[in-house]
């Protein structure tokens, strides 16, 4: 099943953007399967590691990486011919990964490609601004 937004009702990526957000401070596996693609590639805000699809489902869902909170502070989108969308922005982020709790202020890059009609998030870049 795919997400609730189709490119043709809704041609904003940045809607695609903020369920990211509310899928992984919610911890819903379906809206975050239906929303990466399956060579998602997430380069880890904390130490920049890289984390994948599968990497990323499994930690959010056993709760070894649990977000309190995800709060955009700006974003940019720009949209690029009908198939691929970038958005930058700045985040404030409180979680825990295992029993210790994390604060971080970030920028992000997110990629987004047109999937079968949706919006699908194929790459996400995090940067801690200390």
């Amino acid at each position: 099943m795919k997400y609730s937004f189709r490119m043709d009702t809704k041609p904003d990526p940045l809607v695609a953007d903020r369920a990211f957000f509310t899928a992984l401070i919610s911890a819903n596996l379906n809206s975050l399967d239906s929303l990466l693609v399956e060579d998602f590639l997430l380069i880890d805000v904390l130490n920049g590691s890289e984390i994948t699809k599968p990497m990323l489902l499994a930690a959010i869902g056993s709760s070894q990486v649990k977000f309190d909170a995800i709060e955009p502070v700006e974003s940019r989108l720009r949209v690029y011919a009908t198939n691929m969308a970038v958005v930058t922005g700045r985040t404030e982020i409180r979680g825990r990964v295992g029993e210790a709790a994390f604060t971080a202020s970030s920028r992000y890059t997110h990629v987004f490609v047109a999937q079968d009609g949706y919006w699908a998030l194929a790459s996400a870049q995090g940067t801690q601004i200390r």
